[in-house]
């Protein structure tokens, strides 16, 4: 069946998790999010639904979404883990250096992996992450002296949600 036309408790059932208010609200935070939130942009989201949740609570169910493929971790070096919805195809990102904001890039060549090393020493593999860095064009106008969209820190700046589309 098709989980682009599940219910978050549908598809929480359907990877053998309990429903819960938590997990439920982590998944609303993630749904539409183009900008890939960490853990504390996460947490600030769910408490704007439930009320106090702790920091841990918010760790756990990220874990477990992450374990049942219900949310991604990609972890650009030298920041912190952050999560998108977006799983189940083999996309890539591509991360600002100056603010940290990043955002989805399809796969860069044909289907999973993507890419092929040239020597695989006996492993099957079936996924390639790649993360490309540059400045983001905020940043581009900042340095430029112009307006920019994002003063904030991303961890700071309120869940962006994309467009809904018809």
């Amino acid at each position: 069946m098709d989980t682009a036309m599940l219910s978050s408790a549908e598809l929480l059932r359907q990877a053998g998790l309990r429903v819960t208010a938590q997990r439920l609200a982590v998944l609303a935070s993630l749904a539409g999010v183009t900008d890939h939130p960490d853990a504390d942009a996460i947490a600030a989201s769910v408490r704007a639904q439930l009320g106090a949740v702790s920091m841990q609570a918010i760790y756990d169910v990220l874990n477990s979404l992450t374990l049942a493929g219900l949310v991604r971790r990609i972890e650009p070096a030298g920041g912190p883990a952050r999560f998108e919805a977006r799983v189940g195809d083999n996309h890539h990102h591509v991360v600002c250096r100056s603010c940290s904001a990043a955002t989805d890039v399809d796969c860069v060549l044909g289907t999973a992996p993507c890419l092929d090393p040239n020597v695989s020493h006996g492993f099957l593999i079936d996924e390639a992450e790649v993360t490309f860095w540059g400045l983001c064009p905020d940043c581009q106008a900042r340095r430029a002296g112009g307006a920019t969209n994002h003063e904030q820190p991303t961890s700071q700046r309120p869940l962006q949600r994309e467009a809904v589309r018809e």
